[in-house]
C-alpha cells in the first residue's frame, strides 16, 4: 500500500500481513511513515495505492501513540473505559484484569503512573475481544521495567485472546527477540509518478533483522 500527500509519498511499497496469534512488529525512523499505516489500516486514512484486505467482522483494538485527556476532567479509571459506548461491566472487569488493573479500584486517571497509563489504554483495545490490535509505540514515555511489563502482557494478550498484534516501535532488538516477524520503513524520498514495477517492500524477518 501507499499513502501520500500530495505529490510526496508518506509511505510506499508496504506489504504486511498479520494473521491470528502472530506479532508482527513495524519499526522505523521517526518520520518513516509507522503511524500513517497504522492508520490506514485501521481506516481512518485513504490510501492512494495498493489495497487493504481484512477478514469480514473483523474486530480491531487500537492503542494510539498519544491520548490527550483535559487534567481538569474527573475521569475515573472505570469511566475512561466507558467513553467510546456502552460496554458489560464484565467486558470492562475482563479487560482491566488482563493488564493487572482490576486491584486498582477507580481512582482517577491522573493518578495514575506512566505504566498503568499505558496499561489502561491497552485495556480500553480490549474491550471488544479483538481479533487484531494495532498497538503505536504502546511503552512511550515508560522507564524500562515498566516496558517490560508492557510487553509481557502483550505477550500474554495474544496468547489468551489468540488476536493479532502490529506493534509500531523503535526498538530492534524487542523486535527480533519476541516478534514473528519485523517490517521495516525508511522515509520515502522519491516524489515521482509510481514505477510501473514497484520495488520490493522492507520486509524481514527475526533472522534477517538481527543483521542490521
Amino acid at each position: 500500500m501507499g499513502v501520500r500527500r500530495g505529490e510526496r509519498w508518506i509511505v510506499r511499497h508496504v506489504d504486511i500481513t498479520v494473521d491470528r496469534g502472530q506479532l508482527i512488529y513495524l519499526i522505523g525512523a521517526n518520520g518513516a511513515g509507522k503511524s500513517t499505516c497504522a492508520k490506514a489500516i485501521l481506516g481512518l486514512l485513504d490510501i492512494d495505492e495498493g489495497t487493504i484486505e481484512r477478514m469480514s467482522s473483523l474486530e480491531v483494538g487500537y492503542v494510539p501513540q498519544r491520548l490527550a485527556l483535559n487534567p481538569t476532567l474527573p475521569l475515573t479509571v472505570r469511566r475512561l473505559m466507558t467513553l467510546t459506548g456502552r460496554f458489560p461491566k464484565d467486558h470492562i472487569e475482563s479487560a482491566l484484569a488482563a493488564v493487572g488493573l482490576d486491584r486498582l479500584g477507580d481512582p482517577p486517571v491522573t493518578t495514575l503512573s506512566g505504566g498503568e497509563f499505558q496499561r489502561l489504554l491497552l485495556a480500553r483495545a480490549l474491550i471488544h475481544r479483538p481479533d487484531l490490535l494495532v498497538l503505536d509505540e504502546p511503552a512511550q514515555g515508560v522507564d524500562t521495567a515498566g516496558s517490560g511489563v508492557v510487553l509481557d502482557l502483550i505477550q500474554g494478550i495474544r496468547r489468551d485472546l489468540r488476536c493479532g498484534v502490529l506493534l509500531i516501535s523503535h526498538d530492534l532488538h524487542a523486535a527480533t527477540s519476541t516478534g514473528d516477524d519485523v517490517v521495516v520503513l525508511v522515509p520515502h524520498e522519491h516524489d515521482e509518478p509510481p514505477p510501473a514495477r514497484p520495488d520490493p517492500p522492507a520486509h524481514l524477518s527475526r533472522r534477517e533483522a538481527r543483521k542490521l
